[in-house]
């Protein structure tokens, strides 16, 4: 199928989208004692697209991401992240890879005793190491900007709403500026609102940060705002690829059952 999608529902969310991979994975198999995850899928992700992995619970989505940043061992297959195999990396080099790869946890994953700022600092610290105090400064008012929460400086994370965590957590992984990101189930726990705010969010990183972007979601509206492409797993494959109108248009009854 067409692996190259640069319209949504009428609206272009960014371009061009090369035909270049940034992420190649093939036949990635991961279990858990007897439980089969991933059994032998492959994927590729394009250099500028946000493409979406949708599938029910238990599909291996999370489990999917985990093994690209390999913060889960696959069993089997090719993790290859911009040019280099996963599998293949010493720690040092592995540490060095994932400092271009952002990745928001479903969860947000903010450090509770620190400050917004604390909290932005504490990655450009260990990462951008170069940078001066005032450079420092500049990047995260720069990234809390983009995410609308300018005001939330000095705020500890207990004094902000589920959303408010959420856009924290997104401004955290950017301000290092990653060239791919992976967003684990990015609205789920909020309301409708909130939901459409972090997936408009989303679309506003790809096109400020020029980033690469899986988004692991069965949340149908974010599917419809964000993607470029989707990716369809079922028990623990991929179960079909394509633009979004092809999935929207299929009669197939599991699909169709995600499209209502």
């Amino acid at each position: 199928m067409n692996t190259n999608q640069t319209e949504n529902a009428g609206k272009i969310l960014f371009k061009p989208i090369s035909k270049e991979p940034v992420i190649e994975i093939s036949n990635l198999q991961k279990s858990f004692g007897k439980q089969t995850v991933l059994k032998g899928v492959t994927l590729q992700l394009f250099n500028g697209e946000n493409l979406v992995v949708l599938g029910k619970s238990g599909s291996g989505k999370s489990v999917l991401i985990k093994c690209i940043v390999r913060l889960l061992y696959a069993d089997n297959g090719i993790i290859n992240v911009l040019g280099q195999d996963v599998s293949k990396l010493r720690s040092d080099d592995l540490g060095v890879l994932r400092q271009k790869i952002g990745f928001l946890f479903q969860s947000g994953a903010l450090y509770d005793s620190m400050t917004v700022k604390e909290n932005l600092e504490f990655p450009l610290r260990r990462i951008r190491k170069n940078l001066s105090r005032n450079e420092r400064n500049e990047k995260i008012e720069e990234v809390l900007e983009n995410v609308g929460l300018s005001d939330a400086l000095n705020k500890m994370p207990s004094q902000l709403s589920g959303g408010m965590r959420k856009r924290i957590s997104l401004a955290r992984t950017i301000v290092v500026d990653p060239l791919i990101m992976l967003y684990d189930e990015p609205t789920t726990g909020l309301d409708p609102v909130t939901s459409d705010e972090i997936s408009s969010l989303i679309n506003d990183v790809q096109k400020k940060y020029k980033t690469s972007s899986i988004i692991i979601t069965h949340d149908m509206e974010c599917v419809r705002a964000t993607a470029n492409r989707v990716i369809m797993l079922q028990d623990g494959e991929v179960y079909l690829e394509g633009k979004l109108d092809e999935f929207e248009k299929s009669e197939d009854e599991l699909i169709k059952s995600f499209f209502k």
